[in-house]
C-alpha cells in the first residue's frame, strides 16, 4: 500500500518563481548600484592622476626665530632630510630658501633659513616643502634669455640660458607634473659649466602654457610633441646634438622625445632624475599608499585606457600605458642614459628604473642614492649629483665642439 502524500497547492509553484524573481531583482539592483559607485569613484581616482592641481601644504610652520634666523617645522621624512631645499609659503614671503638641520626632536625639526625675515613678515602656518631651491632663473647669476617656443596648440614660454662660448650642444629640461620649469633650475649650473647651452621648456597645460582639450595631462603621450618643438627649435639654432634632462614625469615625456621624435638621430644622450619609466607601477604604489583598493585602482587604471570613460576620468585624451612602459620598450631606446633615483623615493620608487638598466646594461646607467626623496636628490647631495653627471658627459663625450655648425 502507498503511502499518502500530501497534496501540494498549484499556486506554491507560482509563489516560489515570484520569490526568486523578487531576490534576483534586488541582486541585480544592488549589483548595478555597487558597479555604479565603483564606477564612480574609480572615476574620481582616475580623474586626480590626470588633472593638473596646485601645490597642497604638505608642511607645518611651528615657529620662525628672526632674530636667529631658524623655522621650526613639523617633522617628516622630507623636512629632516640634510641639504638645502625650498618652502612654499603664505604672507609676505612666498618662498623660503631653507638650510641645514640644525636640531629634531621628534615631532619638529629646527632649519637654518637662507631666506631673510624680518619681524614685521607675516607668514602662515601651512606651507609646502621643494627641493626647487632657486624659485626664478635670475637667482643662478647667469645670461639668460625668455623666449617661446611654437607648438601647435600656441607658444610655450621657456628660459634659455647660452653657454659661455660656442657650441652645438644643447640640454633640453623638462620639468615634472604639476611644477614648473623653475623645478630644473638646478641643472642649469653642471650643464653650463661643461659649455653646454641650457634650454627650459614648458609644455601643455602649464600654468603660463596654452591649454590642451580638456586641459588634463597625458602622462607624456601628447606633452612629448611640444618638447620635440624645442628641440627643433634648438637645432635650428645651431645644436648639433641634443641631452634630454627630465624630473619626474618630465623623465616620462624626454622618454617619449628620445624614442619619437624625429630628431633622435641627435639625441645623444639622456638624464633623469627620479623619472617616470612605467606608469603602472608609479599609479599602483601611490594607490596602495594612501589605501585606494587594488580593485578600485584596477578599474581606474582601465577607465583611463577607453575613451567612453572620459566623462567619468575627465581626461580628454586616452591613456596608452603600453606607450608609456619603457621597461616594456627598453629594446627600442638608442640614447645612452643616466638615470639618477633613490631607494626612499616613495612617490615614484626606483624599481621599473633598476629594471630598465637590467633591460639594457648597454646604455643605461643608474646612479642610486639611498636616502634621498623624490626628485630631491641635488638638494640632498649636491657634490656627487653633479659629479656623476659631469662624469656621465665625459664619459659619452658629450662636450661641446667649437665653432660647429649646424
Amino acid at each position: 500500500m502507498k503511502a499518502s502524500r500530501r497534496a501540494v497547492p498549484d499556486d506554491a509553484g507560482d509563489a516560489t518563481v515570484v520569490a526568486v524573481r523578487s531576490v534576483v531583482v534586488a541582486l541585480t539592483t544592488a549589483l548595478v548600484s555597487v558597479t555604479g559607485l565603483l564606477a564612480l569613484l574609480a572615476g574620481r581616482v582616475a580623474r586626480r592622476v590626470v588633472t593638473p592641481a596646485s601645490r597642497v601644504p604638505d608642511t607645518r610652520i611651528v615657529d620662525v626665530d628672526t632674530a636667529a634666523q631658524t623655522v621650526t617645522l613639523s617633522r617628516s621624512a622630507d623636512t629632516v632630510l640634510a641639504g638645502r631645499y625650498g618652502l612654499f609659503t603664505r604672507g609676505t614671503q612666498e618662498y623660503l630658501k631653507l638650510g641645514t638641520v640644525l636640531t629634531s626632536d621628534r615631532d619638529t625639526v629646527v632649519r637654518k633659513l637662507l631666506t631673510e625675515i624680518d619681524r614685521g613678515d607675516t607668514i602662515a602656518p601651512d606651507a609646502a616643502f621643494s627641493g626647487w631651491y632657486f624659485a626664478g632663473p635670475e637667482e643662478l647669476h647667469l645670461p639668460f634669455e625668455r623666449i617661446t617656443v611654437p607648438t601647435s596648440l600656441g607658444h610655450c614660454p621657456a628660459w634659455l640660458f647660452p653657454a659661455a662660448g660656442d657650441t652645438d650642444v644643447w640640454a633640453v629640461h623638462v620639468h615634472g607634473r604639476g611644477t614648473t620649469r623653475a623645478e630644473s633650475l638646478r641643472a642649469v649650473p653642471v650643464f653650463h659649466s661643461a659649455g653646454i647651452t641650457s634650454l627650459l621648456v614648458s609644455y601643455r597645460n602649464d600654468p603660463d602654457a596654452p591649454r590642451s582639450r580638456g586641459g588634463t595631462y597625458a602622462l607624456g603621450a601628447t606633452e612629448w610633441r611640444d618638447v620635440d618643438r624645442a628641440v627643433g627649435l634648438a637645432r635650428r639654432a645651431g645644436a648639433r646634438r641634443i641631452v634630454l634632462v627630465g624630473w619626474s614625469m618630465g623623465g616620462a615625456i624626454a622618454l617619449q622625445v628620445a624614442l619619437n621624435s624625429a630628431h633622435r638621430d641627435r639625441i645623444v644622450g639622456v638624464v633623469l632624475d627620479s623619472p617616470v619609466v612605467d606608469w603602472r607601477q608609479v599609479l599602483r604604489h601611490q594607490a596602495a599608499r594612501t589605501g585606494v583598493p587594488k580593485t578600485l585602482t584596477r578599474l581606474a587604471l582601465g577607465a583611463l585606457t577607453r575613451s567612453w570613460a572620459g566623462r567619468l576620468t575627465g581626461s580628454a585624451d586616452v591613456i596608452p600605458f603600453d606607450r608609456l612602459d619603457l621597461v616594456a620598450r627598453a629594446s627600442e631606446l638608442t640614447s645612452p642614459v643616466l638615470i639618477l633615483h633613490s631607494s626612499g623615493d616613495d612617490f615614484v620608487p626606483v624599481e621599473a628604473s633598476r629594471a630598465l638598466r637590467e633591460r639594457r646594461p648597454d646604455l643605461v646607467d643608474l646612479e642610486e642614492f639611498s636616502e634621498a626623496r623624490h626628485t630631491k636628490l641635488w638638494n640632498y647631495d649636491e657634490e656627487r649629483w653633479n659629479g656623476r653627471i659631469r662624469a656621465w658627459l665625459a664619459e659619452h663625450d658629450v662636450m661641446p665642439a667649437a665653432g660647429a655648425g649646424n
